[in-house]
Order: structure tokens, then C-alpha cells, then sequence
């Protein structure tokens, strides 16, 4: 069970975050504060009376300490909680990632986007829900997965994109590429943690550089020893280290039905 801190300068938006926050099953504890300053003393007085502090879910723009500033101050404890900003401002959401920042939820919340985000926080915590919480690990619900928005900058400019239109992802440096059917983008952060972070969500790794959505995969080709598999009009090579993976992943998902196509078989076969 979790224990969160929710920070809000505007007493009405506290109040409706701590409601959804207790609602959730797997939350056992909310407190509040007014502004990030209160938030940090909160934070010093529960550590050094060894109370647990699981994530702080702050705004951004408030008065005197804002929600960023807050969060360069977390580094300077030993276990910091995990940060979920909720603001009502999306030009922020490049410098909360590169702060390390779980989750970014925009104003109004949903609670099913507000679920997800504690969801993200039980995992990074350890404290998977109960088999009977809705929408937790190993729940009942059957609910898909929500969709995740990722900040990218454009021309001065955030845009959010989504996840699901993500169809595969390459290493450039200190970077990653996100290429969508609209196009692509460039967004500051390893290759190796956005595996990890998108796991879950049917990414695989096929190449030390190249990160691809499992579901957009419609072909799996053997040439000459060589494997590579096709996204939309683009052919990604697969590194002889992942093949086996790749090749396992995509055969159980066509023998599952997930795929109503047939390329998948005929690569089985032909391999």
C-alpha cells in the first residue's frame, strides 16, 4: 500500500487530488500541502522520523519554491519519493522527464489517468496492487492499458505524442528517435531506460540501437542467416543477439490470434 504526499498551491485542486488519491485501493495514506516549501519540510519531518513517503503528485507553477525546483532538491536525499507533476501547463514536460519525474498529468484529471500514474508509482515502489484492485497487477477489469504522452520539442514548442503511435525507436547519442506515421522526433533520454520504462507495453529490443512496438511488426524475413522485421514501408534489421527473442515473441503472438495476418507464419516456417 502506498503513501503519497499531494502539493497544490489552489486549495479546490488539492482537494480533488487528495479525494481521487484516496480512492484508489492501493493508496493508504494522502497527505496535503499548500506550496512546494511545506511539501519539502513534510518530507524532512516523516524521513527523519523514519516514515515511509512513497511519491509527492505536485503542480508546477506556485508561488515562491515552484514544482521543479522542488524536485532539484530531492536529489539531495538519500530515498526521495517518486515525483507525478499534475499542472494545468504541458510547456513543462521535457525539463519534469529530464528531472526524472515518473508520470506528467494535465489538468482536469481523469481518474483512469490518475490510476495509471499510481499504477507507475506501486511499481516503482514494490507495492504491486492487490489481485482485487481494479485496473492493478493481476487485476480483474481487463482494462487496457492507458496510453502514455511523451513531451517533445518543436520549433520552441512541446508536443505531446502519444505511445501507441510510436511504431519503433532509434539510439542517436544521448538521444532517442520516436518514429510515428506523422513523422519523427527527437527527445533527450537513453535508449536502454525507455526499454525498460516501455517494456510492458509490447516493446522489444531488436538491435543494441533500435527499440520497435511489437504490434506494428507485420512481417518477420530470414536472409541468408540475417533476420529483420517489417514496419509499415521500413525493414529493421534484427541483431543476431535479439533474433531468437524477437522471433519467440512474434510466433507466440500469432499462434495467440493477436495477429490476423499471416506473414508471421510463413516466417515461422521459413526460418
Amino acid at each position: 500500500m502506498l503513501r503519497v504526499l499531494a502539493v497544490d498551491d489552489e486549495v479546490p485542486a488539492l482537494e480533488e487530488l487528495s479525494y481521487l488519491l484516496r480512492e484508489d485501493p492501493r493508496v493508504e495514506w494522502v497527505g496535503g500541502a499548500g506550496d512546494a516549501a511545506c511539501a519539502l519540510r513534510d518530507l524532512s519531518r516523516m524521513l527523519v522520523a523514519g516514515e515511509r513517503l512513497d511519491a509527492v503528485f505536485l503542480d508546477i507553477r506556485m508561488p515562491g519554491l515552484d514544482g521543479l525546483d522542488f524536485t532539484r532538491l530531492l536529489a539531495g536525499f538519500a530515498a526521495p519519493p517518486a515525483v507525478v507533476f499534475v499542472t494545468a501547463h504541458d510547456d513543462c514536460a521535457v525539463a519534469a522527464y529530464e528531472l526524472g519525474a515518473l508520470d506528467y498529468l494535465l489538468k482536469p484529471v481523469r481518474r483512469e489517468r490518475l490510476a495509471e500514474a499510481v499504477r507507475r508509482v506501486a511499481e516503482a515502489a514494490g507495492r504491486t496492487g492487490r489481485p482485487d484492485d481494479p485496473g492493478g497487477p493481476g487485476g480483474a477489469s481487463g482494462a487496457p492499458e492507458e496510453d502514455e504522452m511523451i513531451p517533445v520539442e518543436l520549433g520552441g514548442r512541446t508536443r505531446l505524442v502519444s505511445r501507441r503511435s510510436v511504431t519503433h525507436v532509434e539510439a542517436q547519442g544521448d538521444y532517442v528517435r520516436l518514429h510515428t506515421a506523422d513523422g519523427s522526433y527527437l527527445v533527450r533520454m537513453p535508449l536502454a531506460s525507455l526499454a525498460r520504462r516501455w517494456e510492458d507495453s509490447g516493446f522489444i529490443r531488436i538491435h543494441r540501437s533500435t527499440l520497435v512496438a511489437s504490434q506494428h511488426i507485420t512481417e518477420l524475413r530470414f536472409d541468408g542467416g540475417r533476420a529483420a522485421v517489417q514496419i509499415g514501408d521500413e525493414l529493421l534489421p534484427v541483431s543476431r543477439r535479439h533474433t531468437r527473442a524477437v522471433r519467440d515473441l512474434l510466433v507466440r503472438r500469432f499462434r495467440h490470434g493477436d495477429t490476423p495476418d499471416t506473414p508471421l507464419a510463413r516466417a515461422d516456417s521459413d526460418a
